[in-house]
This record gives C-alpha cells, structure tokens and sequence, in this order.
C-alpha cells in the first residue's frame, strides 16, 4: 500500500467531505460542517447518531464533541457496502482514500460500534456482513492482507513475485490479517449471542487460519508462501528469494510484514505473536460454547508452541527491566524498538486489557514512550510514536490514541487528548501520521480506522474520566 504521498487539509475535497460553511452547534460556533451529507452517508445506524447527539450534549468542549462527531461514524458515513448475498448479509469495507478490504483495517473500522449492535438491529446485521466478507477473503487466500469486492479489478500489484489471486488488491502475509477476524467474531459473537455468522463456510476459515499459523511456525521448511516486489522502497519486499531471513524454530509464527505492511526484519513479529496467542483462546472459547467439531489437539498444540516461544522474546533493558523485544529471529538476535500500527507493542494493553496490569506491559510502555524508542518522535506540535512506514518524524495519531487508551494515569489521557486536539490540522477529523513541527503536513486525508478510533477512545474517556472532556 502506497501511503507516502503527504498532503495538505486544503485536499479535504477530494477525501468526499464537504465543508458547508454550517457550524454543527449553532451560529454562535465557528466549526465548519465536515461530516458527509446525510443524503450521501453510505449507512446510517440510529443508535450511532444517538450517542452522537448524548456525547455532544454532555463534552464541555465543543471542539471535541465537533472532532467526535464527524470522526466516530467515519467508517459508516464513507466505507462501508451493506447487502444481502445468497440470504446472508455482506458487507465491504474500504480502508478510505484505498478501494480495498483489508482484514485488519476492517474489522478494527467496525469494532467501536460492537458495543451498540444490541440497540440497532441493522447495525448488527452490517457487523455480520463483515464476518461473512471476511470469512470469504480468508478461505480465497490466508496469506492475503487485502482484496476488491470483485474479482474483476486488476491490481497494481498484480506483478508482485507472489501466487496472486483474482480479487485480491496486496498478497503480503501478516499475522495480524488472520487475527483480526477472529477478534471481531469473538466480540460479535460475545455482545449478541447470535451464532447465524459462525457457520461451516466460517468454520472452514478457521481451520485455514490454523493450518497457515502452523506452516508458518516453520518447524520444517519455509512453506509454500514467498514475496518478492519491484520497488524503490527496502520496506515493500522480503529479502532471501522472498522466504525472508533465517529464523530457528521456537513455536512462534512467522510474519513477512508488519501491521504497517511493512517487511519485518526478523521474522518472528512479537506482538502479533502476543496477539495470535490471544485470539486462538478467544476461538477455542467460541468453538467450545457453540459445541463445534474441530482439531483441538492441533489448537492447543498451537497455543502452547507460541506460549513457549514468546519466552525467546523477553529482553533485559537498561534500568527499564524486562520487556518485549519488538522482533526476534530464535537464534537470539532482536529488534528493539516499536511502531505506532496496531498490533503494537503499546497497543497490547488495549487488545488484551488484562496485560496492562502486568510489569513486563509496564515495562515495556515505559521503553516505547521514551526517546530509547527510534519511532517515538517528539517536536514543536507533538509526540508519539510512528514507524518506518510513513518515514522519520511522522507521528501517527493511531499511536497517540493508543497511548490514551492504555493509560490508567487521567494527566496523561488529557494530554493525549489535548494532542489530539492540536493537530487534526483544522480538518475535524484524524490522518496517518503528521510531521512533529507541523501538523499541517499530514499524509492520508481519509483514513477510516484512525477515525473510528478516536471515536472509541473519546467513549472510553467518557466512561472512566467524563471530566477530562471539558
């Protein structure tokens, strides 16, 4: 994915949101009308603009209900394409500015609105269209990360040293891609009891995802997936004949690419690693509660080789402790550093909440928080972490976000709000990454899952400390 195209907020135009020249809370406010036309939303769930309206009542800071308010139903407003396939709901989700599906954006874009699948019934039915679309995408091809709603569109990688398939927009294998459906199932099916998603088809894609786990546990051989691609860029294809460097056998999984669809430098990814550990018990609980026939012998033997694994990961740092190593190659070679595209190293206290409590979580956060971190940039407008991806300087305010939510300290929280605050650029709503000395250098105008995020942080703000949002 090429996201390295920096742009100014003048270009919102071309990112499908109009500024109308309205204020969104009377003619008192100076906050333009950003959010896209009811007329042109693609979906509209009542219960969304429900805890839109109550959030925008009750934040003392209008400039915050505003920036919630256009940011939160992003995902809804813009990417999303709801129908009824076969009798099964279908729903494609783009990323925004790129017309594809990937499965992690995807499922992280709706997993905000879980919550109020309950209270909306169409709302619940467009979550399990997701489920159904990736479910789909997964048993087409495991290994890739993203894909057009029809075969039809030829990709602009469709020269990439891979086995490309028909529909499928990128082919470069990340953990992550398999994880993210599996936590959007589990917490779909945890919220609403319903099972109509989690059929043979679905059970099908599950057993894949397992069987690609272990292949690429590599005990044996490479495996049958490789990736190689023509590109000015280090980061855009995996070295050795596209199999990657060397890495000796612990029980982890090897991951080509990063969340940031960035090429790893050793191939076991530590905290996609952290993240399939999760998810793997999360679908033995689900397979368990709705008494479905699987190998459980090979998804506990899965779960015990990364829990074993992970212990390769645990590093000695300074006067910091122990913590987790970003990448590690089995051989004891490790990268320490971490990236602001979730998973994260931050981020694990966000998708596994009970590893905040934990002192190599804390540990490890102090270490990604700190100038020791090579992706943790701090400048004139701000501080964060960002990553290779967007380049040097770049801070992403995924990362800021993340900060806030896996932060039990409210000094803090209200300063990652206030960040968040300070650099939207005037545009109401969130980007990929911004320069440190100036938030008016941003790259990806329109860029979903950032959105929603923001969105899903303010209600958790909202939740625990309602009087940071005055």
């Amino acid at each position: 994915m090429d996201r390295r195209k920096f742009v100014r907020h003048a270009s919102l135009a071309s990112a499908g949101f109009m500024l109308l020249g309205a204020s969104a809370f009377g003619a008192n406010d100076s906050f333009p009308v950003v959010r896209v036309p009811v007329r042109k939303r693609n979906f509209r769930s009542q219960a969304i603009e429900d805890i839109i309206e109550e959030m925008q009542g009750s934040i003392a800071n209008k400039e915050l209900g505003w920036l919630f308010g256009n940011c939160f139903p992003n995902t809804l407003d813009t990417t999303v394409e709801f129908e009824i396939v076969n009798g099964k709901p279908d729903t494609y989700v783009i990323t925004g500015d790129i017309d594809a599906m990937w499965l992690r954006d995807s499922s992280a874009q709706v997993w905000p609105y879980i919550a109020f699948c309950n209270k909306d019934e169409k709302l619940k039915q467009l979550i399990a269209g997701v489920i159904n679309r990736q479910t789909k995408c997964i048993i087409k091809d495991p290994y890739a990360n993203a894909f057009y709603k029809n075969n039809t569109i030829v990709s602009p990688w469709h020269k990439d040293d891979t086995d490309m398939k028909s529909g499928i927009h990128e082919r470069k294998w990340e953990i992550d891609s398999l994880c993210y459906p599996i936590r959007l199932a589990y917490g779909y099916y945890s919220t609403t009891g319903d099972k109509s998603p989690f059929d043979e088809q679905w059970v099908e894609a599950m057993k894949l995802v397992v069987k690609t786990f272990k292949t690429q546990q590599r005990k044996d051989n490479c495996g049958p997936y490789r990736f190689m691609r023509s590109s000015p860029y280090a980061t855009d294809s995996v070295p050795m004949d596209g199999y990657g460097y060397p890495a000796k056998p612990n029980g982890l999984i090897c991951s080509m690419f990063r969340p940031s669809d960035d090429a790893t430098i050793y191939p076991y990814l530590v905290p996609s690693n952290i993240f399939a550990l999760d998810v793997l018990k999360k679908l033995k609980a689900m397979l368990t509660s709705m008494s479905i026939r699987f190998d459980f012998d090979a998804l506990n033997e899965l779960i015990a080789d990364i829990d074993n694994g992970l212990q390769d990961a645990i590093v000695r740092f300074k006067n910091v402790g122990d913590i987790y190593a970003y990448e590690i190659n089995g051989y004891g070679s490790h990268v320490l550093m971490d990236d602001a595209n979730v998973p994260s190293l931050l981020s694990l206290g966000y998708l596994i909440p009970e590893m905040k409590r934990t002192e190599i979580y804390k540990s490890t956060r102090k270490f990604v928080l700190s100038s020791d971190n090579p992706f943790f940039f701090k400048g004139r407008v701000g501080e964060g972490v960002g990553g290779p991806h967007a380049g040097l300087n770049m801070i992403w305010p995924l990362g800021i976000t993340m900060r806030g939510l896996t932060s039990e300290n409210p000094e803090e929280i209200q300063k990652c709000i206030q960040l968040l605050l300070n650099t939207h650029a005037d545009t109401g709503f969130m980007h990929e990454a911004f320069n440190k000395d100036d938030a008016k250098q941003f790259s990806r105008p329109w860029f979903a899952w950032a959105n929603t995020l923001f969105g899903e942080f303010i209600l958790h703000v909202n939740r625990k400390h309602p009087e940071l949002l005055g």
